[in-house]
Formats: structure tokens, C-alpha cells, sequence
């Protein structure tokens, strides 16, 4: 019998529900709990108690659990930047998540502490990197590039040959055409279409 590795949340926010909610679908996890600084000890997040706070990481750590930074990201990724690098500097497992609602080809290379939610789209050749969120209905085209710590909101388009430099946030039902390069760092508004 095999036993699933156990994985610890960090952030118990509305990004965290929607990750618990494809943790569970995915079936590939059990989960430990969530680490938040904001919220009490043994505070429910949905089903699951809060453990602890940052501080708490290395000693989690030692159990060799997986980590993912559940920390939403509304145009600044630095809070999620902070802690991946806590977490590379006390060697943490990380963990990717990706909804088995989700289509990802097999051509697809998905990035560690990434998260993919339901009914997102990443087709032949895409390439994510390192800690984006890939949220629900997100649709990533052919041979398109994501850099590390973008969020593709929901119901987002990427066209086929795009690059989305590290740091992007493409805000809900945004589009951009074929071949775009978007510069790291980039916000570009809920339903904006960038040309």
C-alpha cells in the first residue's frame, strides 16, 4: 500500500480554499494543515486546522513533508517570493499541484511550488515556471513561455508563442494576442486585450 507524502499549506486565505479543494480532487496528498501568521492555532480553514506560522517551517521540515505557498497573488508576488526563498534556504520539499479537471498536455513542463486549478488549458510546448498560479479557465497556447511567480487569472488567454516574463499578473478574462512578449513584472487588467 502506498502512502501519500503529507503537505503543508502556507497562507490560509481564499487562494488556499480553491488549492484545498484540487488537493483533494488530485488525491496525491494528505494534508497536514495550514501555516498562517494571521489566523489563530487550530483556526478550520475549510476542513483542516492552521499549524503554526512561518516560524514553524524548518521544524515541519524535518518531517519531510511538501510545502506550497497558498498565498494569493493580486499584481505583487513579493509576500510569495519572501517565502520561497524561506523555504530554499531551510531545503523544503515543494510540492506542485494540478487539478485533474485541468488539461495539461504531455508536452507541457510545469514548474515546482506551481498550482494549476480546475478547467485550466496548457497545451503542446508550454513551458511554467517556478510558483505561478494557473487559475480556474486560464488557457496557456502552444509553445507560450510563463516565467516564475505569475498568476494567469481565471478565464485569462494566452495565445500560441507568447513569453509572460517572471512576475507577470494577467488580471480575469485578459487576453493577449499570438507572439506577445509581456516584461517582468507586468499587470495587465481583468479583461484587457494587449495587442
Amino acid at each position: 500500500m502506498n502512502v501519500k507524502p503529507e503537505i503543508v499549506l502556507i497562507g490560509g486565505g481564499g487562494h488556499c480554499h480553491s488549492v484545498l479543494d484540487v488537493i483533494e480532487l488530485e488525491d496525491k496528498y494528505n494534508i497536514k494543515g495550514i501555516i498562517d501568521n494571521n489566523l489563530p492555532l487550530n483556526h478550520n480553514v475549510l476542513d483542516y486546522k492552521v499549524i503554526g506560522k512561518d516560524i514553524d517551517i524548518p521544524e515541519l521540515a524535518k518531517d519531510h513533508v511538501y510545502f506550497l505557498i497558498t498565498v494569493g497573488q493580486i499584481k505583487s508576488y513579493s509576500i510569495r517570493l519572501k517565502l520561497a526563498e524561506f523555504l530554499k534556504t531551510h531545503e523544503c520539499k515543494l510540492a506542485s499541484v494540478v487539478s485533474p479537471r485541468a488539461y495539461i498536455s504531455k508536452y507541457a513542463k510545469i514548474g515546482v511550488g506551481t498550482v494549476v486549478l480546475h478547467n485550466a488549458f496548457v497545451n503542446a510546448n508550454v513551458k511554467i515556471g517556478d510558483h505561478c498560479i494557473i487559475n480556474t479557465g486560464a488557457d496557456i497556447e502552444h509553445d507560450s513561455i510563463i516565467g516564475d511567480f505569475c498568476h494567469i487569472s481565471t478565464g485569462a488567454i494566452v495565445n500560441g508563442d507568447c513569453i509572460i516574463e517572471d512576475g507577470c499578473f494577467l488580471g480575469s478574462n485578459s487576453t493577449i494576442s499570438n507572439g506577445k512578449i509581456i516584461i517582468k513584472n507586468s499587470v495587465i487588467g481583468a479583461g484587457n486585450f494587449y495587442k
